[in-house]
């Protein structure tokens, strides 16, 4: 049995991560977060590499970063959303490694995780960043700007193609493009925010954030791209060793 199949077996039966009925969060007045620098986080060790010991770490991840995750929603979000997360791992092995953000129709937060991410990952501080991420984009609200973005897009798009003279059809190809270049025209300002406050909630979670954004290191480097979705390795791991000196500083934002 694979490392994922054998993954996928143990995490069905921890009750961690079983599904809840979603629920809707109180409403909190949004308060300063708080900027007093965390005791030194000590690297965790890498897993031995078997699949139980990585499901356990797994899930000892996750009950770490909730609370951490949780509170500097509350304590950052300046719009009423949900900061009530839930975490999911998505069955099939064969889905390629990857970790998302989603917002289900009661507007419950979802990090969602693919078996092949869990088992490509090395130590729990990569686990740790990679939950800090994706919360990040929640909390900063990246759904939202990222829809808003792709339809001004596609109104731009849309109107210079009408007053250029083009036919219905011509117009909706305009405004399908321009909603994809909206959508991805902030996309790596939006990584990047994400990798700072993520670095800030793994570390405040008693994680390493340096040594787990490493995982950076072994997926494909997107390069500098035009439109890319991504920013280069290099500026990831440079926000992420920005954002530890700003919290050390009590000065991070």
């Amino acid at each position: 049995m694979t490392l994922r199949a054998s993954l996928a077996a143990l995490l069905a039966g921890m009750s961690f991560l079983a599904g809840c009925a979603p629920v809707s969060a109180p409403v909190y007045a949004p308060t300063a977060p708080v900027r007093t620098a965390p005791p030194p986080a000590t690297a965790s060790r890498d897993f031995s590499g078997d699949a139980a010991g990585t499901a356990r770490a797994f899930v000892e991840v996750l009950k770490r970063m909730e609370p951490a995750v949780e509170r500097e929603c509350l304590q950052r979000r300046t719009a009423p959303i949900n900061c009530d997360f839930q975490f999911t791992v998505e069955s099939d092995p064969r889905q390629e490694i990857n970790a998302f953000q989603a917002v289900d129709p009661y507007g419950r937060p979802i990090i969602g995780f693919t078996l092949a991410l869990i088992a490509a990952a090395r130590n729990a501080d990569e686990l740790a960043f990679v939950v800090g991420h994706e919360a990040s984009h929640h909390i900063l609200n990246h759904i939202t700007q990222k829809n808003a973005s792709a339809r001004n897009g596609a109104l731009i798009f849309g109107a210079l193609a009408s007053v250029g003279g083009a036919d219905p059809r011509a117009i909706q190809g305009a405004q399908q493009f321009g909603a994809q270049f909206g959508a991805r025209y902030y996309s790596k300002d939006w990584e990047l925010q994400a990798d700072y406050l993520g670095a800030i909630i793994t570390r405040n979670a008693g994680y390493d954030p340096l040594h787990g954004a490493q995982f950076f290191m072994r997926i494909p480097d997107p390069g500098n791209r035009v439109l890319g979705s991504h920013p280069a390795r290099a500026e990831r791991i440079a926000t992420v060793q920005r954002a530890v000196a700003d919290l050390q500083r009590g000065r991070f934002y």
